[in-house]
Order: C-alpha cells, then sequence, then structure tokens
C-alpha cells in the first residue's frame, strides 16, 4: 500500500465560482439549508448542518462561474508536513500561506490540470449559536428542516485533461487510491474515483474532451436518505432550477444521485451511497471498458450527453 494512504482526513472546504452570486446564495441557503457564517469581500462562508468544521463552502462573486481553491486536511500536523514534502518534490508547490476563518496555515499547490488546492490541518470545530444548538450533542448544527437539508460535503469532480497525469499525481503525492476507473478502447483512461480513507470515493477526474484545463464537472453533497433525493428533486422542480439528470442510480460506485445546475452554472450532485464502504486494506481498482458504459447507469437510464460536454467555467 502506498505509505501516504491515510495522510488526508478528508476533502476540506472548497471555493465555488458564481457569476449569479446573489441567486446562487439563495440556492445554497434557502434551498440547501446552508447557514452564513462569515463575510469577507466578494465571498460568502456557507456551512452545512452537519460539519464539524466552520465552513462547507466559499461562495465568490467572479466574472465567471467555476472552481476556485479546493482544500484538503490531513490527519495530523506531521501528515501534513510528509504531503507537503511529498508536493514540492513532485515540482507542483506554490507556497505556505495564512488560513483564513478558523483554517491555520496552509499550503498552496496545483494538480496537473492546474486546479488550485491547498492542504492543512489545524482547523477550528464550529460552535453552534443558541439560536443553532441542536438537541443532540453528537451532531454539529440543530437539523435546519427545510428544503434538501443537504448534510455535508461528499466529493469533488474536477474535468481534467489528462486524467492518469492527474490520478498519478493524487496517487504518489497525496495518497489517494483510485476505487474504480473507465478505460477507453483506445486504452485512455476516461475516469478515475479516488478514495483517501474508507469512503468510496472522495476526488474524481472525468476527461474534459475540450482540452481546456481547470475546470469542474461537479460538487457533491450527501444526503441522509434516497428519499431526501426524491424530495429535493421536487424542491428544485417548484422552484425553477435545471434538473439535468436524475433521480437514479449509478452503475459506477453504486450512488443513488441527482443532478442540478444551481443559478451560476455550476453543476450541483445530491448523492446517497447508501452503506458502501471501501474496508479491505488490499482494495483492487474496478475498470470498466467503453462498451459497459455504454449501457448507461444501474437501472439504464442512459448518461444524459451534457454529462460529457457540460461543466464550468463554460468554454466558448
Amino acid at each position: 500500500m502506498n505509505e501516504a494512504f491515510h495522510d488526508i482526513a478528508h476533502m476540506g472546504y472548497v471555493e465555488l465560482l458564481t457569476s449569479e452570486f446573489d441567486k446562487s446564495h439563495w440556492f445554497f441557503t434557502d434551498l440547501l439549508a446552508f447557514r452564513e457564517v462569515a463575510r469577507d469581500g466578494d465571498s460568502a462562508y456557507l456551512r452545512s448542518w452537519d460539519d464539524y468544521e466552520r465552513y462547507t463552502i466559499k461562495l465568490t462573486a467572479s466574472e465567471k462561474s467555476g472552481i476556485g481553491t479546493v482544500s484538503i486536511r490531513t490527519v495530523s500536523e506531521d501528515a501534513l508536513n510528509r504531503r507537503v514534502a511529498a508536493i514540492e518534490a513532485s515540482g507542483r508547490g506554490v507556497g505556505w500561506r495564512e488560513g483564513s476563518h478558523g483554517i491555520g496555515k496552509t499550503y498552496a499547490f496545483t494538480d496537473p490540470d492546474g486546479h488550485a488546492m491547498e492542504i492543512y490541518y489545524e482547523s477550528e470545530w464550529h460552535v453552534p449559536s443558541e439560536e443553532t444548538r441542536p438537541a443532540l450533542k453528537n451532531q454539529a448544527d440543530r437539523f435546519p428542516g427545510h428544503g434538501v437539508n443537504a448534510r455535508r460535503l461528499d466529493h469533488v469532480n474536477f474535468l481534467g485533461v489528462d486524467v492518469e497525469a492527474n490520478g498519478e499525481f493524487v496517487n504518489n503525492v497525496l495518497g489517494g487510491r483510485a476505487t474504480e476507473q473507465i478505460r477507453l478502447d483506445s486504452g485512455r483512461l476516461a475516469a478515475q474515483w479516488f478514495s483517501f480513507t474508507n469512503k468510496s470515493y472522495d476526488l474524481v477526474y472525468s476527461s474534459d474532451k475540450t482540452g481546456t484545463y481547470g475546470r469542474l464537472h461537479h460538487l457533491a453533497f450527501a444526503t441522509d436518505t434516497r428519499e431526501d433525493i426524491l424530495k429535493a428533486a421536487d424542491i428544485f422542480l417548484e422552484n425553477g432550477v435545471h434538473i439535468e439528470t436524475g433521480p437514479h442510480k449509478h452503475a459506477i460506485q453504486q450512488t443513488f444521485f441527482l443532478y442540478v445546475y444551481e443559478p451560476g452554472g455550476n453543476r450541483i450532485e445530491f448523492c446517497n451511497p447508501g452503506a458502501r464502504l471501501i474496508l479491505a486494506p488490499d482494495w483492487k481498482t474496478i475498470e470498466w471498458s467503453e462498451a459497459e458504459r455504454a449501457k448507461g447507469q444501474a437501472w439504464g437510464l442512459k448518461t444524459i450527453e451534457t454529462f460529457h460536454t457540460h461543466g464550468t467555467p463554460p468554454v466558448d
């Protein structure tokens, strides 16, 4: 096993860029039940109700929608130093920065595709207010009880020009292990799913057919049940949010899913993986062929064409 595996605790906060800041803010706070915890210039810091850290996404006004910085938390200070040394050795390092809004020192870097990323360990835990204090002390905040009630960030799916190069970086430098992947008839990898712990996946790279670097395919947020996703579809329908595909079940990773476009045009997934975990320490990557993927999703739904073409920022 790669010695780096288990140095990463989980994906941290994600900066999402939007060209429709007010509408995107409404989407996350009114429909997803996120709470705003801070403002800083053109950015709002929003948290899902059971995130133990102070915030889940940093929503930033931008000329074009897309992905800003994606952060990763390590399991310890020693693990942070080990991963930083590996990043510097790879030549992808940018340098140390002061963290903000509860996050300690962070080390900035990029993946081979140019996505901005950072890694950190020190993090302040969220302290609920009297208004949001939960009845059960083992959850971070009061259950919102409205909208989608998205519980936490589940995973990030990057678009990448070279899936294999990005995957080698994640595996060799960050310690992610590929749990599943798609290989085309040409031999080229079209997508890879990576796990840092026992979750089936935390970070994904999907091939960007436009050849454009540094784009986002989607962000995904976890719900408690499949029924929550069915209710979410009705909520989005009533509020004029574009539903791209689903609800349905993926063949890869077997995740129950719903994809929508938030008002800034970024694709957002709501997912429920059930009880599926990767417990085997010697897990062998599941590989899917081009013919197998052409069959569509688990119950026969064909993969919608925009799933292979839409990303942010948009390409003219």
